[in-house]
């Protein structure tokens, strides 16, 4: 007998996630040049982690950094951070001078071209370079954070909701109210930091409990006591606020977290569950 069943259409899938790292994109770039009056230099690229960004030098001695998202992850806050970041003062960071974005049907993803100043100082990386920084780095890098931290703006970097959440997921009863709160840049760890003080990569900034961007530096420190010691006393001002113990807690609970998922300690855990004692009864003393 004929099989009349009907067949079942298969559910459409997702198209791979295309990464710059892996395939040929060269109508992108010229594209790019096209759109920012540049010429890149294709030899000097820099890839993102994730294969979604790159960065070249330009023939105007400038530096671009071009940027893909699937058209449904594009997030507002996040797609002009770098732009956005251009009204900010007083603070350390590649200078932002024009941008260009369009439409990719064919790979089904959206692209952001950005051209900044050219900063040719290494980035700080790891923890033995940071030892070796002298205190002027650490003087600029507070002063940048604390004309940043008086900016004022609308943009969200780490909402009360997503605090509370994380910090929740691993510990109870904490009153995770945060009272103070200022801008930040949410992602400061050694690899956005360059060994002359500027602040690298802008895409998440906004409004944070105050003494996260501190908090977010002491996590990234916590394998070196010492190095985490000294973020410790250059940003004890906010770190000692209950805000500031809340945004070292969150720190913590986000070191955990993936310990606990990878069913291993790693480096930032064991320390995080050290120091997690501590701040969690200063913060429920109150």
């Amino acid at each position: 007998m004929a099989d009349t069943t009907t067949p079942v259409a298969a559910s459409p899938q997702p198209s791979a996630v295309f990464d710059v790292r892996e395939n040929r994109h060269d109508d992108v770039l010229d594209h790019a040049e096209r759109a920012l009056g540049v010429r890149l230099d294709r030899e000097s690229v820099v890839y993102g982690e994730h294969g979604a960004t790159e960065g070249f030098r330009t023939s105007n001695g400038t530096w671009v950094r071009v940027e893909r998202r699937q058209r449904w992850r594009i997030n507002s806050a996040v797609w002009i951070g770098l732009e956005a970041a251009a009204t900010i003062r007083g603070v350390k960071k590649a200078e932002w001078f024009q941008g260009a974005a369009w439409n990719d049907s064919a790979r089904d993803v959206v692209w952001r071209a950005d051209e900044v100043e050219l900063i040719t100082a290494p980035v700080v990386g790891d923890l033995a370079t940071a030892a070796t920084l002298p205190d002027s780095w650490w003087t600029g890098l507070r002063e940048s954070l604390d004309a940043l931290g008086a900016h004022s703006t609308e943009r969200v970097g780490m909402s009360q909701a997503h605090l509370t959440k994380r910090i929740t997921e691993i510990f109870d009863g904490v009153d995770t109210v945060v009272e103070e709160w200022a801008t930040a840049h949410t992602d400061l760890h050694w690899g956005n930091l360059s060994t002359e003080g500027h602040i690298l990569d802008w895409e998440d900034w906004g409004a944070a409990p105050r003494g996260h961007d501190a908090a977010t530096l002491w996590q990234s420190a916590l394998p070196d006591p010492r190095t985490a010691a000294r973020v410790q006393d250059e940003f004890a001002a906010d770190l000692e606020t209950r805000s500031g113990k809340l945004a070292q807690l969150l720190q913590c609970a986000n070191a955990i977290r993936v310990a606990t998922r990878r069913g291993a300690p790693t480096p930032l855990s064991e320390p995080a569950r050290a120091a997690t004692d501590v701040l969690l009864a200063e913060l429920r003393r109150g």
